[in-house]
């Protein structure tokens, strides 16, 4: 049994275990999560990220951060907006078309960027992050402190569809990955931050703020 890190219910159960990790899942919230002693040390992950900045995953980050952008209603006023995960940069960052949007990036792996947090957003945007959430509940406290009223919070993230093929779900595999999340998850999150869950489907999730 574990202490679940998202909603510290303290009888999450075992789940599944491969050679390297187990895995356990929380009978509240639902969130499957790896035992936190298989997670890879800070400097490890760190190089794991840096080896991820490919211009592939640069330019589906970009699209992605595009496609928030070209959907939101900016009404003639200046709209800000928070890209909170991996870094765009280089010549990704600079062929986005921001329009009346201000847009800042803050990478919660590092500890330079605080700044950042002293505010809030009339967006923020997430793109594969909530995978690498060891507290989960604690990361979820802060977005929520940052989105204004009626802000939106938009999520790219893989959705753990199906409990019986976890087995065979690639996702897993990467070891920076520790947190798993499926639509009962979400929809805990949405609750407990009191938000509207808008959408949730194809590893897309979009989620409003209460005025």
């Amino acid at each position: 049994m574990r202490i679940c890190p998202l909603c510290h219910h303290n009888n999450a159960h075992y789940f599944y275990h491969d050679k390297k990790r187990h895995f356990y899942q929380c009978p509240d919230c639902q969130l499957v999560f790896a035992d936190g002693k298989s997670h890879l040390p800070k400097q490890n992950e760190i190089e794991r990220y840096q080896d991820n900045q490919t211009k592939n995953k640069q330019l589906q980050l970009a699209n992605f951060i595009q496609t928030v952008i070209n959907q939101l209603p900016t009404n003639n006023s200046t709209v800000t907006g928070l890209n909170f995960g991996r870094h765009l940069v280089g010549k990704a960052l600079s062929k986005l078309i921001l329009g009346e949007i201000e847009l800042v990036q803050y990478d919660p792996s590092q500890q330079y960027e605080r700044h950042v947090l002293q505010q809030q957003y009339d967006f923020i945007c997430c793109y594969r992050v909530f995978d690498h959430f060891k507290q989960p509940s604690i990361q979820w406290q802060l977005l929520t402190k940052l989105l204004k009223p009626n802000g939106l919070l938009i999520i790219n993230n893989h959705l753990l569809h199906d409990l019986n093929a976890f087995a065979k779900w690639h996702n897993k595999n990467n070891l920076t990955h520790v947190s798993f999340y499926n639509l009962a998850c979400f929809q805990y999150l949405a609750n407990l931050g009191q938000m509207q869950l808008i959408f949730a489907e194809k590893d897309l999730i979009l989620m409003q703020k209460a005025s």
